[in-house]
């Protein structure tokens, strides 16, 4: 079994043989190591390695001709094995937990030291972007392998998670959740539109669901997490800045809805006697969008899921699906929204003649990054000669999960127009070089601090 395997000690790097694209196989060849931080050559000779093996990732996918990479899935399995070569290509001990994470180690000065975490996910949406989790992937095994031999004080892991979006099981952020103990065993028990379980996902890909006990990490074997990921929104862009410090994450609620009227015929049911459960959501998806405007600009609302059966040109919807999504960094604004939400559907369907279910299945307050580690990222913004923005997030992070247990922060990296979740997501080699050599001086500096 490949869960909770020991630390095999990592070979060196000219020693290591991996099977990789020829892409890969050049961008790899190329790992720096120097202590600076600073890439070989040209400064954005880091960027352009990374850019690069976000290309080779973005290979990796579900459907040709665009990207799609879900938890558990053949392709996502792949990518692990990607990640994992190019963590020991650069020096790393690399293991699998139960739930598919994949981590690398660069030891501390001491074995067993307390490792400063750089992690982000490499499951996508539908149709994604190359930047959104990779990006924090990549550039972490990046930044360890400039570190190597740098004589740290920490161990430095980097790890690859694989449920941040969500899209394959109604779950989220379980890898990252592993790590904190916080998954119970029958969440595994959850299935895909498939049916299969994440328990038999987990099984096919030669993973032991029983080991999940064995993700959890104890308090002491981590002394911080630092995520960088792609700002998803507009700011840096507008500022004319490269990168921020994120001091805090939006929370969340998730909510399934369904609604049943009466299906008919299109051509005989007249309409005042219809019960049409897709007319009734449509005027529920605007009371959603009404209720997020009204709240304020902290908080925003989303329908972004919508399912109408039978689905038929000719027959009127005896029920329809869908997902309400809603985001603000107060709790106390979010929970009063959602009851507004609930009440507003309550009455269309009361006015509508149609049954109503709604379901909360996920709710994750607003997450604090720790005020020594957001420090930490601002001032290794600074010393790459930029002026660090402090910024919330907007969307969930697996640093979410992270935050309780531990001293988390991340870094936002300027993408173009904001654009995420989709194939036009874009960042430069530049912003991306100034983004490694960042995170390389902000864990040299949690090293000297913690």
């Amino acid at each position: 079994m490949l869960y909770n395997r020991p630390w095999p000690a990592a070979a060196p790097a000219t020693q290591i043989r991996v099977r990789l694209p020829m892409t890969a196989r050049k961008s790899a060849s190329s790992a720096p190591r120097p202590a600076s931080g600073k890439a070989s050559g040209t400064r954005t000779a880091a960027g352009a390695r990374v850019m690069q093996r976000l290309e080779d990732l973005a290979a990796i996918t579900e459907t040709p001709g665009s990207l799609m990479r879900r938890y558990l899935t053949p392709a996502h399995h792949k990518a692990m094995q990607q990640v994992e070569a190019w963590m020991r290509e650069a020096g790393l001990s690399t293991r699998i937990d139960a739930v598919a994470n994949v981590i690398g180690r660069l030891e501390g000065a001491k074995p067993d030291a307390p490792a400063i975490l750089i992690g982000s996910h490499i499951d996508t949406v539908a149709d994604a972007g190359k930047y959104d989790g990779n990006l924090g992937v990549v550039a972490g095994i990046e930044a360890a392998a400039a570190l190597r031999g740098a004589g740290l004080r920490h161990a430095v892991e980097v790890i690859a998670f694989g449920d941040e979006e969500g899209v394959r099981f109604p779950s989220h952020l379980l890898s990252s959740r592993a790590l904190t103990g916080a998954v119970k065993p029958s969440e595994l028990e959850t299935v895909d539109a498939d049916g299969v379980s994440a328990r038999e996902a987990l099984m096919k890909l030669r993973l032991d669901p029983g080991g999940l006990r064995a993700c959890r990490r104890k308090p002491k074997e981590i002394a911080a997490y630092l995520e960088v990921h792609i700002e998803q929104g507009p700011v840096l862009q507008a500022e004319g800045r490269p990168l921020a410090a994120v001091t805090a994450i939006n929370g969340a609620t998730r909510m399934r809805v369904g609604v049943t009227g009466v299906a008919g015929h299109a051509g005989t049911v007249p309409m005042k006697l219809r019960r049409d459960a897709l007319a009734a959501a449509a005027g529920m998806v605007l009371a959603v969008e009404t209720v997020g405007a009204e709240a304020g600009p902290d908080l925003v609302a989303t329908v972004g899921r919508l399912e109408a059966l039978p689905g038929a040109p000719n027959v009127i919807p005896g029920e329809v699906r869908f997902t309400v999504d809603v985001s603000s960094p107060s709790d106390t604004t979010r929970a009063r929204a959602v009851k507004r939400i609930v009440a507003a559907l309550k009455d269309i369907a009361a006015a509508r003649r149609v049954k109503l279910a709604t379901e909360i299945y996920y709710d994750a307050p607003a997450a604090a990054m720790d005020a020594r580690v957001v420090e930490a990222v601002a001032a290794a913004i600074a010393a790459t000669g930029h002026t660090p923005l402090h910024l919330a997030s907007g969307a969930g992070h697996d640093a979410m999960a992270i935050a309780p247990h531990w001293p988390a922060a991340m870094m936002f990296v300027r993408c173009k127009d904001g654009i995420s979740h989709h194939p036009d997501e874009s960042i430069t080699t530049s912003d991306a070089d100034v983004a490694i050599r960042a995170l390389v001086e902000a864990i040299r500096r949690l090293d000297a601090e913690l």
